[in-house]
């Protein structure tokens, strides 16, 4: 098949840092060429893939996250070569309105969230695009729309080493600053078990640098360590080396990809029950699952008992590259006979 990947215009394919929708059109695109697709990327300059890279525009930037004018530019770049292809997949949110407007296959993965506005919008949409879900709690968030699809993100597991010795004493938090992610709770969470905490947080956008520096700063006690924006050595080296990943969110997580990273490593995770948390970890197998920071930590007294082949296995299972392949390729070839022939 003629396959467009169309990645949102902010970050390069794939991220040397932030970047988790980045990391899955990578791995998407990559997998694809290789089971013999012709594919082309559609990604911000500086982007890199075996398969075909068309670049619209130079990287926005993280900072620039949400500016319309990019991404509809990024996504009509992207439209407006449509013959050329037998199916889009779409990472973009303004790209399904443009869908609307050719008869080409389109498939849309929600990467965020429900909420009113998005809601309203897909209410739009859904009858003339293929939406994929990445997790059931996603899509029980919204049932008045239509499905193709429920496949979860996946992630290259040689990329990810399983790590067997002893552990440091620290903490390992990775997410953006806001009231959602919560990294302040990761912050009170360590300071309750008596560990210190090492935090990547993305606070590159001026709200994000506000609560950042109004919420989190204040409680950082002299062990614990904020680090910038790292490449995936340096990261994979830390989920390697702590004790476990915690993860108090205090919203409805569509995925967490940050989760199965950790796990992929040997690392237990700590999370509150939100969003897809549920779907990822396994209560007492892969880490522990509970309401609060209060009742998270004294399960740090027991994150020696969670096995780091159990963990390895959660993603190996559920979650790997090769199996989110194998459900993409399966859908497009279902939809494979609504493309118009050409």
């Amino acid at each position: 098949m003629r396959i467009a990947e169309v990645a949102p215009p902010w970050i390069p394919v794939p991220p040397e840092g932030y970047g988790g929708i980045e990391l899955i059109v990578d791995l998407l695109a990559r997998g694809l060429q290789a089971r013999g697709h012709e594919v082309t990327l559609f990604a911000p300059e500086g982007s890199k893939s075996p398969a075909e890279v068309i670049s619209p525009l130079a990287a926005a930037g993280s900072g620039a996250i949400g500016d319309r004018w990019h991404e509809a530019y990024h996504s009509l770049s992207a439209y407006q070569q449509a013959d050329e292809f037998d199916l889009i997949h779409d990472h973009t949110f303004l790209g399904p309105a443009l869908a609307q407007m050719s008869d080409l296959t389109t498939v849309h993965t929600l990467h965020g969230p429900w909420d009113s506005a998005s809601r309203a919008y897909y209410e739009l949409l859904h009858k003339r695009i293929h939406l994929v879900a990445i997790s059931e709690t996603q899509r029980r968030a919204n049932p008045d729309v239509r499905y193709a699809a429920t496949i979860p993100n996946g992630i290259d597991l040689e990329r990810y080493p399983l790590y067997e010795g002893e552990r440091e004493d620290f903490l390992v938090y990775i997410g953006r600053a806001n009231h959602e992610k919560a990294p302040e709770l990761a912050v009170e969470l360590a300071h309750r078990a008596g560990l210190p905490l090492k935090l990547v947080v993305k606070h590159a956008e001026p709200a994000e640098q506000h609560y950042w520096a109004e919420e989190v700063v204040p409680r950082l006690g002299s062990d614990d360590e904020a680090l910038d924006e790292i490449g995936h050595d340096e990261k994979v080296k830390l989920l390697q080396r702590g004790r476990a990943f915690v993860f108090p969110i205090r919203w409805e997580e569509p995925f967490g990809l940050v989760m199965i990273e950790a796990l992929a490593c040997g690392m237990p995770v700590l999370a509150t029950p939100c969003g897809a948390a549920a779907e990822i970890v396994e209560d007492g197998v892969s880490g522990y699952l509970r309401p609060d920071v209060e009742s998270l930590a004294p399960c740090l007294e027991r994150v020696a008992e969670i096995s780091p082949h159990a963990c390895r296995a959660r993603v190996e299972k559920s979650f790997s590259a090769q199996t989110m392949l194998d459900r993409y390729e399966r859908l497009f070839e279902t939809l494979r006979p609504m493309t118009k022939e050409r």
